[in-house]
């Protein structure tokens, strides 16, 4: 989802989606998830701070991301996949292919977590290696089917990553502490054209072989 209604989520209720999370596995039990729920104000200037470097170029231009989430080199399908879902949601939004603003614009939208009451920022320590990102993916898989089972959505974000220095210094994260991604939590507003996207899906049979003999 990527609009939110302002209702507020009890601090009881996020407590409970991130307690059931948490009984994802991990690879000898170590449990590397580590997370940061900012409401209120708090939020408010995490996003203005954000938001702030992302709308002024040259401070943009001083932000990278700390690990690759996406391909250096993209090549199909991945990247006719990444094309598609991108223009269907501007479609949807009558964001025509020339109009850099509003997509800068739509962007931008992330860093006020598409307006949830609900911001969460995800960290790992820097000594975990790979299995335990993987193990970090199902920890955060685990909050958003949480999540929709108490009625609220979510949508997890990549885009902080350019950001993770000012993070590091607004969120007072140790050095040995890193940056994995954002998350949006909150009631999604079902008025909002851009919630009614469905991505399209390969069929198993393109991504799956079955071997029996």
């Amino acid at each position: 989802m990527r609009a939110f209604l302002p209702t507020e989520v009890p601090r009881d209720v996020i407590e409970e989606i991130l307690r059931v999370a948490a009984r994802a596995p991990s690879g000898t039990n170590t449990q590397p998830w580590q997370v940061h729920v900012l409401t209120g104000a708090a939020k408010q200037r995490f996003s203005a701070r954000i938001q702030a470097a992302f709308d002024d170029p040259a401070e943009l231009a001083t932000h990278q991301e700390e690990y690759a989430y996406y391909p250096r080199e993209w090549a199909a399908p991945y990247i006719d996949r990444r094309r598609k879902v991108g223009w269907d949601l501007y479609g949807l939004l009558g964001i025509g292919k020339t109009d850099k603003a509003r997509m800068h614009d739509q962007h931008g939208r992330n860093y006020q977590f598409f307006d949830a009451p609900v911001g969460l920022v995800f960290s790992i320590d820097r000594v975990m290696q790979q299995g335990s990102w993987l193990d970090y993916g199902m920890f955060l898989q685990n909050i958003m089917i949480a999540a929709r089972a108490r009625g609220l959505h979510t949508c997890p974000q990549a885009a902080f990553t350019q950001f993770h220095r000012l993070i590091a210094d607004e969120l007072r994260l140790r050095p040995e502490q890193m940056l994995v991604c954002g998350m949006a939590l909150g009631y999604a507003d079902p008025a909002a054209v851009e919630n009614s996207l469905v991505t399209e899906r390969a069929p198993v049979a393109e991504f799956t072989r079955f071997l029996a003999d």
